[in-house]
């Protein structure tokens, strides 16, 4: 079976290793020149140095991810730097540290031993995760989580000081809006699962580096077809019957759309119209899209801090909008001529109605601020301001997401935004890629039996 795939990211390229596996010749077209997706490596010539799109972290209970490496023959123990979940803020006023014991003990002794919060918000804290255990992590569909949280009774200090924070890393979407059930789906796989599952993983390498570019020498058990990737390849055309699909005027017996899910939506607009297709592009064109910043500063000296992420209180009001820091001296296998770190901005859009200059200068003196107890910062000789404006959609309650198979023959898509039930994050890339080749296998085998039937 010949099979094309449109776009070079995550979830493109999980989809292309699978069908490997299948036996499937595989084509995978990607606009940019770098694999990677939303998350990739790019050059920086102000720093001098290839840097990635954005800072990603990824969990332990990322399971399709490490199964992927692992497929690929992939180290992730050398790949990726981990360590058991550690938040705690860079003016040490609050400390979460997850123990070396058997789950769900190693949480229940982190939070019993959480500095920063008072006993009875530690107990609530508890009880709500345990509440949420109960219902088999289930929300009311339309329930935000600022909602959820007010059910369990949590304080406006545990909230602003825990709770706000993780939403916003996990679902980039403020608490105020963001989907209970989606969260609910994150705590479930990590603070819900074994040990390792909340353990923090962060590339050692750049994530181009990590697993994208090293497809291309995969070779899979089963005797595959012929595999090729055209960088710098955008696709225009795209149309379908019951045979077949063209992509760019060649014929290929079935096809994913991986891109963005505007670009997919501009492709598949191209394809005859029907109610049920109308509908899906509906779904496509009723998604919003929630920037992340990432502020790159390049010191002229060392300054090791004592953990690779520290959490960073936001006061927008001062534009001090930087919510984590990652000191990449602590995690990347090769350094730039001078130290990096990376300041991540959820929710980037209070940011871009600022100034950039006058941002940057404001997030720079909020990390000397809150980092003094370390020393003085060292001084900053460069610095870049990566906005990805359509890093994730808007992870609200009762959002319809298309699922992977489309209304046309032949056509099925793959990307984060997908119906995963987890909300835009790596780990969704990855399994909607693998769902999507699934379910071409699985449609071939049936029209295969049907025939001979």
């Amino acid at each position: 079976m010949n099979v094309a795939v449109i776009g070079g990211g995550w979830a493109g390229l999980s989809a292309a290793v699978r069908l490997r596996q299948n036996g499937c010749t595989v084509t995978v077209f990607e606009a940019s020149r770098t694999l990677g997706g939303r998350a990739r490596r790019v050059q920086s010539p102000t720093l001098g140095a290839s840097i990635d799109n954005g800072q990603h972290i990824l969990l332990g209970a990322y399971t399709e991810t490490l199964a992927l490496m692992q497929e690929l023959g992939l180290d992730s123990q050398t790949l990726l730097h981990r360590e058991r979940l550690h938040l705690q803020s860079a003016d040490g006023s609050f400390s979460l540290h997850a123990r070396a014991l058997p789950a769900p003990l190693n949480l229940l002794s982190a939070i019993i031993g959480a500095r920063g919060l008072s006993i009875s918000e530690r107990l609530r804290l508890i009880t709500i995760i345990q509440a949420l255990k109960r219902q088999k992590w289930k929300t009311p569909p339309s329930q935000t989580v600022v909602q959820w949280l007010a059910q369990g009774r949590q304080s406006a200090h545990a909230i602003q000081l825990f709770w706000q924070p993780l939403c916003l890393a996990a679902l980039n979407t403020p608490i105020q809006q963001a989907c209970a059930q989606l969260f609910a789906r994150v705590l479930q796989d990590s603070l819900g699962g074994p040990k390792a599952a909340s353990d923090v993983l962060i590339s050692r390498v750049d994530l181009s580096q990590l697993w994208p570019e090293q497809v291309v020498r995969y070779t899979p058990a089963k005797t595959a077809g012929q595999f090729e990737i055209r960088c710098g390849h955008a696709v225009r055309q795209l149309t379908c019957d019951a045979s077949q699909v063209e992509v760019d005027g060649k014929a290929y017996d079935a096809v994913v759309v991986a891109g963005n899910a505007p670009a997919t939506h501009r492709l598949l607009r191209q394809l005859s119209p029907s109610e049920s297709g109308a509908r899906y592009l509906n779904m496509l064109a009723a998604l919003e899209y929630i920037p992340i910043a990432t502020l790159t500063l390049q010191l002229k000296s060392a300054w090791r801090l004592p953990h690779a992420m520290l959490l960073l209180k936001d006061n927008p009001a001062k534009l001090q909008f930087g919510q984590w820091l990652f000191d990449c001296s602590t995690f990347m296998q090769s350094q730039a001529a001078s130290p990096l770190l990376n300041i991540v901005i959820s929710d980037a859009r209070g940011l871009m109605e600022h100034e950039e200059t006058a941002v940057i200068a404001a997030v720079i003196k909020q990390v000397q601020a809150q980092c003094s107890r370390f020393g003085a910062m060292p001084e900053v000789v460069k610095h870049e301001l990566i906005i990805e404006k359509r890093a994730t959609f808007a992870a609200t309650p009762s959002l319809q997401r298309p699922p992977n198979r489309s209304p046309w023959p032949r056509v099925w898509v793959a990307g984060d935004w997908t119906d995963t039930g987890y909300p835009a994050v790596l780990e969704a890339a990855v399994r909607s890629g693998k769902a999507a080749a699934l379910g071409i296998a699985g449609h071939t085998s049936q029209v295969a039996i049907s025939a001979k039937d």
